[in-house]
Parts: C-alpha cells; structure tokens; sequence
C-alpha cells in the first residue's frame, strides 16, 4: 500500500485530533483553539485592525468578529480608535490577557509533547523541517484556474482540463 496517496487524510486526522487535545487543554482557560492563536497573534501585533489581524490569523472576517466579541465581553481584549483610519478599530490586549499568552503556550508544549511521544527528538526536528518544507511548498503553488479538474489518464500522468461550460453548445444541439 502507498502511503503517499494518503498523505492528505493523515494530515487531516493529525490536525483534527490534536485539536481535539489542544482544545480539550484549553477549555481550562476558557478559551478555544481561535481564541487561543488570536490572542498570541494580537499579544505580538498590537494595535492592528480586525482586517489585519483576519489576515495574519487566517480567521474568516466574520468568524473573528464573533471571537472579537466574545473576548471583549471577557475583558481581554479593547477596540480603540485607529488613529490613521477613523473608520478602523485597533486592537490591543488587556491586562487580563496577558498572562494567558503563557499558558496559551504551555498547553501548546504539553499538547506537541504528546504528539511526539516515543518519537526520538532529531527524528522529531527532522519532521519538522521537513514539515516546514511542505507547507513552503504548497503556499508558493499558483492557484488553479476556477474551471479547472485534474482527469487521471494513466499511471502517473494526468492531465488538466477544464470543466465543461453548460452555455456552449454541444454536437447535439444546443444546450437548453
């Protein structure tokens, strides 16, 4: 069996389970994985704008907003007036959370320990880079055109082809 053809399911139940487990950690805090990474990423950018920070955190702008929110309920976190855009709001931390960005960080120690278990540590820092190397690879790819599909043709080769345009007309006639 080719463990290669599974590379993208492994990946996937790799990232739901220890999210799972990181999650499970963190709800002592009162917090989620999205709260979690957009409360390091503000600790590190204070001052930025919800759309910054959307960017930076890869959040849904409108998923952050509801984070945003719920952590301003909570007092971790103010909105102030930007001041080069009055239309914007920036962000920063309140003194509340501050000390959560360390146990935010433990859990991501203990968590990754877990991970890692029984796995030697140059065995683990080789996948890492390795790691690392993927994910490089796959943020410099171009995106596919919208229509596009990948059609195996044989073995190895395949090929693109666009998909098919339901406004053009076929050798029967045309489409209705």
């Amino acid at each position: 069996m080719n463990k290669f053809r599974e590379f993208g399911f492994i990946i996937k139940e790799v990232t739901r389970l220890y999210t799972r487990r990181y999650e499970e950690r963190a709800r002592a805090l009162g917090l989620t994985l999205p709260q979690c990474k957009v409360l390091v990423y503000l600790a590190r950018n204070e001052g930025v704008s919800q759309a910054q920070l959307s960017e930076l955190t890869e959040v849904e702008p409108m998923s952050l907003v509801r984070i945003l929110d719920h952590m301003e309920d909570e007092g971790l976190l103010e909105r102030r007036a930007s001041p080069l855009d009055r239309r914007a709001r920036s962000l920063f931390l309140r003194a509340k959370a501050k000390p959560l960005e360390d146990s935010i960080w433990a859990i991501s120690d203990i968590s990754r320990g877990e991970a890692f278990a029984g796995i030697p540590s140059a065995d683990a820092a080789r996948f890492m880079s390795v790691f690392e190397q993927i994910r490089k690879n796959l943020a410099d790819l171009e995106p596919l055109p919208a229509a596009s599909t990948v059609v195996p043709i044989t073995g190895r080769q395949s090929r693109v082809r666009s998909a098919p345009n339901p406004k053009r007309r076929t050798r029967r006639g045309a489409n209705s």
